[in-house]
């Protein structure tokens, strides 16, 4: 059977409870989610992705550096080769990594350090001009310090590796990052800082500019090695959007690593959807699951976590969203090296409730 007629016949009997009218009408408004990715835009790799149906991504980062790649005419080249696979290309990362800082590719950023960060700062916002130019809508970054945190991983379904985070596990050594102390007013001052000199070129270059929370969150009279995540809590993520009010200021929104900030992710994280998705912010989406809570958690398969994964994406058609809606981190599994089969297994459930959802009225 042909995978579409596959998917639409499978939906389709999962809704034969309604009415034929009903049917009908849901059939005419169909969800406008699209899967995506984010991690392979290679020649080899792109037929793959056209063949699960995967036609919109976000592309491997073109330089650590504002070089030929970054320029209107590079970036229009690698929008071009990727169009010929029948692909969209939505979005390109800035060299503004979840790496540790000390391997950051522009580290006067989050340093707080003049002129350095100034001239960083102005390399992006010459990025953000050229991507306009080449026709590339989006562009996502992060701004943490300290990376993405884990300790060891634990067992999952079939003896699979989940990643997991355990604060009171986690090696604090050195007690501080090369960045030293940085507190909360710190923190916002860098970040506005940044906000505030590259938002309006994304503004008049009309460039949605996504960033990504915090992974993971810490406590926030702790902090971990000293640095406060600000990013790390839905109170400082709603404070990051209103910091510069802009709708090309929003949020690469990592459904995993916002649970990871809930004490009830299986129960809270429709709301937060709900809040910044009804005030169009959510410019991409981590689509993954979590076991656990704030401090204690394990990034599973979507459908062996604690979120139902349905419901988030019927909140997702609810708000309105419009955008990708992508696997980020995967389990482990022997004999899977890069994680290609787990991968495939989290497009072809992202397919399905992209399907299912859109029969439903």
């Amino acid at each position: 059977m042909h995978r579409r007629d596959f998917f639409h016949s499978a939906a389709m009997g999962a809704a034969l409870t309604g009415s034929q009218a009903q049917l009908n009408a849901a059939a005419a408004t169909p969800a406008r989610m699209k899967a995506g990715t984010q991690h392979d835009s290679s020649d080899d790799v792109l037929p793959v992705l056209a063949a699960l149906g995967v036609e919109h991504i976000c592309s491997t980062l073109p330089s650590t550096k504002l070089d030929d790649r970054w320029s209107a005419e590079g970036l229009t080249r690698l929008r071009e080769r990727i169009e010929s696979q029948g692909i969209k290309l939505e979005m390109v990362p800035l060299p503004m990594s979840s790496n540790y800082i000390s391997k950051f590719e522009n580290p006067g950023i989050l340093l707080g350090k003049s002129p350095e960060r100034d001239r960083e700062i102005d390399g992006i916002c010459q990025m953000i001009r050229n991507a306009a130019r080449a026709g590339i809508p989006a562009l996502k970054y992060n701004l943490s310090i300290l990376g993405v945190v884990r300790t060891e991983p634990t067992r999952g379904r079939g003896g699979c590796r989940y990643s997991t985070f355990v604060y009171d596990k986690a090696h604090q050594d050195p007690p501080l990052t090369e960045a030293g102390p940085v507190n909360d007013d710190t923190y916002w001052e860098r970040i506005t800082y940044f906000l505030d000199r590259v938002i309006p070129v994304a503004e008049e270059y009309k460039v949605r500019v996504a960033c990504h929370p915090h992974d993971p969150g810490m406590p926030r009279d702790k902090g971990f090695r000293g640095v406060h995540t600000v990013l790390g809590s839905v109170d400082g993520l709603k404070r990051f959007i209103e910091t510069h009010a802009s709708p090309y200021h929003g949020l690469n929104f990592c459904q995993g690593t916002v649970s990871e900030m809930l004490q009830d992710p299986g129960k809270e994280i429709f709301d937060v959807i709900r809040y910044f998705g009804s005030r169009r912010k959510i410019f991409n989406v981590h689509f993954r699951n979590i076991r656990g809570r704030f401090l204690n958690f394990q990034e599973t398969f979507p459908d062996d976590g604690d979120v139902n994964m349905i419901q988030a994406m019927r909140v997702y058609k609810e708000v309105g969203y419009d955008g990708m809606m992508m696997p980020d981190h995967v389990p482990h599994i022997e004999g899977d090296p890069g994680g290609r089969q787990a991968f495939a297994y989290a497009f072809g459930y992202i397919q399905a409730l992209i399907q299912l959802v859109s029969q439903e009225a």
